[in-house]
Order: C-alpha cells, then structure tokens, then sequence
C-alpha cells in the first residue's frame, strides 16, 4: 500500500520540524513503552488515545499527527472502526496497525480498512524506523 503524508507532515531530514505521533492502544503499558520508544529513541512528540473513538475525536477536535499507531482490538472502538472513520474524514496521516493479529486474514481485514502498513506487537525500534524510512519517501 502506498504510503500517504499529511499536509503539514514534515521530512526526517527537516531537524526544524518534530514528528508527532499518536499512540492508540487500550492496554497502558503498551501505551508507555511505544510512548518511551518513539520520544527516547526517536524524538518523537507523542499523544495518547485509549481507543478508537479517542483517536476520532482527538482529530475531530483538529489534532493532526503525522503517524498514527492503532491497535487493532480495543474497547468503545476498535481499530478498524477507528480506521475507516479517520480515513473517511480525510485524514491523510500514515496509519500503522500495531496488533497481535497482523498475520492472515486479520491482518489483511485491518489494512483494506485504510491502513498504510500492519505490524505483530510488540513496536520496535526498527518497525519505527522502517516506518519513518517509508514517511520520507
């Protein structure tokens, strides 16, 4: 899947600039370590959602990220969920699907829901920079 940029995205090669990110996982402790990785390793300014439905208010409310980690299984609103309606209010942020159910037919359900990549939990540091790779290109 091509990966797609938000307006005000920025290059990794622009130091002016920070990436920001936003973490959605239901599970805390996921949440503070993905949080940890990405501003301690990859200064990376990080927000945090609980659930999908925090994710689509959090835009709602004009957040913009230029990369969004979702979890694919989560209370209130899944990330599927979440998907569809971000992508359906136009939002062009990379998506990236973080789950346990990245393989098979889970995995490929929760892309065509207009994920721009899908990965097996746990985040690391070279998810992250494959990420970022394909965020600059």
């Amino acid at each position: 899947m091509e990966s797609q940029r938000s307006p005000g995205a920025t290059k990794i090669s622009d130091k002016k600039t920070k990436l920001s990110a936003l973490i959605v996982d239901d599970d805390g402790v996921i949440r503070s370590i993905h949080k940890a990785m990405l501003e301690g390793l990859f200064k990376i300014e990080t927000k945090l959602a609980k659930n999908g439905k925090e994710a689509v208010d959090l835009h709602c409310s004009g957040a913009n990220f230029d990369i969004v980690f979702m979890d694919r299984e989560m209370p209130i609103m899944d990330g599927i969920e979440a998907t569809k309606q971000l992508r359906a209010m136009g939002v062009k942020s990379m998506i990236v699907g973080i789950t346990t159910r990245a393989d098979g037919k889970e995995g490929e359900e929760f892309l065509a829901a207009g994920l721009n990549k899908c990965f097996g939990k746990p985040l690391t540091s070279a998810i992250i920079e494959a990420v970022l790779q394909d965020l600059q290109n």
